[in-house]
């Protein structure tokens, strides 16, 4: 049997571990040994990820110490960690397997005293006016005399009834109270709460919005006062829409609410003077001012009545006044009754010239004069007339003479009769309308003579008109389409003109006009009619 298994060889007998067994039995005798230690050190890298958590290092001279502050534990610490500040770390020790390292895991941590404490405090300072949160331009003047006082303090401590007592010996106000912590963990977030809750309140609301508000606390050490150092709540002051005073701690006590606030009071009973004057000081200055105004107006109507008393004596007397004006009127009254009695006998005299050529014989003789006028014109107008009408008949019938002649020889002729007869036309409407238009202006101006001379020459105008009318028929008469309606018709071919027969015959398409419209008709090229038209149809080819 000793040949089957090989002896081992010396020094091989020593355990064998894992590298988890050996992390985790570092990891217990680590947490066995110091399983609640206290550890002064200055805070070095400080890291908040977004998990919540807080890693840093604690460190001294010569050694480094990692540490972590769970979620839990860092949203409950009144003093957060901050690089530079000298601190004691309260927790235990333990490893990190994950990176073969120890660490330190943090339950509270509490500034190493008061030169800590007033490092990071003058820090914190520093980083806030940087931002502008403490520049005088920002803060407020204070009503003169507020309405309502909103009160930020304990609810039951001497705080409270000082400012109280102190309003009611100045001048009562009415005063609403936000109680608060004025210490402690709570201390920072209840009040600016409540200095945002004050600005939140609407102005006609059913609890009134305050005009001013008091942020007080009776003195204590830095420690107790380290509420009002908190950056919530001096953003919270330096944020407010009413005018803030801040009444935290003793005369020689500073915060940094002291800075944002738009005024600082040594103590709670001087903010409450602060807050309102002295209403019997007010009440003699108010009777002083009274007294003032009563004089001024005693003194300003005494001296305007002795300045109106002295201008008086200067002006003269009424009566100066109006003897040289009733002097001038009763001269000018004089001298009326003669002007008046000289101008209307020169406007007799001047009528009395005028009236002599006005006489009854004078004026008959000179209407007989215009109406044998008025009758030579209306004479010579009617012969005008006449023989103007007389001369456009004439040539109204050698024209109409002329085209029947030309109607009769129509033959080859017929092209340029078309042309003739639209001339004629387009001459005898102009003539017509040259005639009418003279006619017409002649016809008003005998009108008004008619009218002149008791219309003595009124039929004239009426023969005019009918022998004018009588030429606007006879000219429709001799017109074409006149001729169309007694039966003759107008042959077109290719928008021209058809004179005889040969060409029509060779028309592809016919087009024949009568009176009233025109209608296609079918050619029928090389052919001849086999029979004439019938008897009395009429035709201008």
């Amino acid at each position: 049997m000793s040949d089957l298994f090989e002896d081992p060889a010396p020094g091989l007998n020593a355990p064998e571990f894992t590298v988890s067994e050996i992390s985790g039995a570092v990891k217990r005798v680590v947490e066995g040994e110091f399983a609640h230690v206290r550890v002064r050190g200055e805070v070095g890298r400080v890291s908040r990820p977004r998990s919540g958590h807080v890693y840093l290092d604690l460190k001294d001279d010569r050694c480094v110490l990692s540490a972590v502050i769970w979620k839990g534990n860092a949203d409950r610490l009144r003093t957060p960690p901050e690089e530079g500040m000298e601190v004691i770390a309260t927790g235990r020790l333990t490893t990190f397997g994950g990176q073969s390292k120890y660490q330190m895991v943090i339950e509270d941590v509490a500034p190493a005293g008061a030169g800590a404490l007033m490092v990071m405090l003058e820090k914190r300072r520093a980083a806030l006016a940087a931002e502008g949160l403490f520049d005088p331009a920002r803060k407020r003047s204070l009503p003169y005399l507020p309405s309502v006082i909103g009160v930020i303090t304990s609810p039951s401590g001497a705080v409270i009834r000082d400012i109280l007592h102190r309003l009611r010996d100045r001048f009562p106000s009415r005063v609403l109270i936000w109680p608060v912590a004025v210490q402690g963990d709570r201390c920072a977030n209840e009040v600016a709460a409540a200095i945002r809750g004050f600005n939140d309140l609407p102005a006609d609301g059913p609890i009134p919005r305050p005009d001013l508000l008091i942020v007080a606390r009776g003195g204590g050490s830095i420690e107790d006062l380290w509420g009002f150092n908190e950056e919530i709540v001096v953003r919270a002051a330096a944020d407010s829409r009413i005018p803030l005073i801040s009444a935290v701690g003793h005369e020689t006590d500073t915060t940094l609410i002291d800075h944002a606030a738009d005024r600082r009071a040594p103590t709670p009973t001087a903010a409450a003077e602060m807050a309102v004057p002295v209403r019997m000081e007010l009440w003699s200055w108010l009777q002083g001012q009274e007294a003032r105004l009563d004089r001024c107006a005693a003194n300003g109507v005494a001296q305007r009545g002795q300045r109106l008393r002295d201008l008086g004596r200067a002006l003269p007397q009424p009566e100066a006044l109006v003897r040289q004006a009733e002097q001038r009127l009763d001269h000018r009254s004089e001298r009326l009754s003669a002007a008046l009695r000289h101008a209307t006998g020169q406007r007799r005299l001047a009528f009395q010239d005028v009236a002599a050529h006005l006489r009854p014989r004078v004026l008959a003789e000179r209407l007989i004069r215009s109406r044998d006028r008025l009758l030579r014109v209306e004479l010579r107008l009617s012969t005008a007339l006449g023989a103007r009408v007389q001369a456009g008949r004439i040539r109204f019938t050698t024209a109409a003479l002329s085209a029947a002649r030309m109607a009769e020889r129509v033959g080859n002729e017929g092209r340029k009769l078309a042309g003739y007869a639209v001339r004629l036309e387009l001459g005898l409407a102009r003539s017509v309308r040259d005639r009418r238009d003279a006619i017409t202006r002649s016809r008003d101006r005998l009108a008004k003579l008619a009218e002149r001379l008791d219309q003595s020459a009124g039929a004239a105008p009426a023969a005019a008109w009918a022998r004018l009318e009588a030429l606007e028929r006879l000219r429709q008469t001799l017109g074409y389409r006149e001729t169309l309606r007694r039966g003759y018709a107008v042959v077109r071919a290719e928008g021209s003109v058809v004179t005889s027969k040969e060409a029509a015959e060779t028309a592809a398409m016919l087009e024949i006009e009568f009176h009233d419209g025109r209608i296609p008709v079918g050619g029928r090229p090389g052919r001849r009619a086999k029979t004439d038209p019938p008897a009395g149809q009429g035709s201008l080819f």
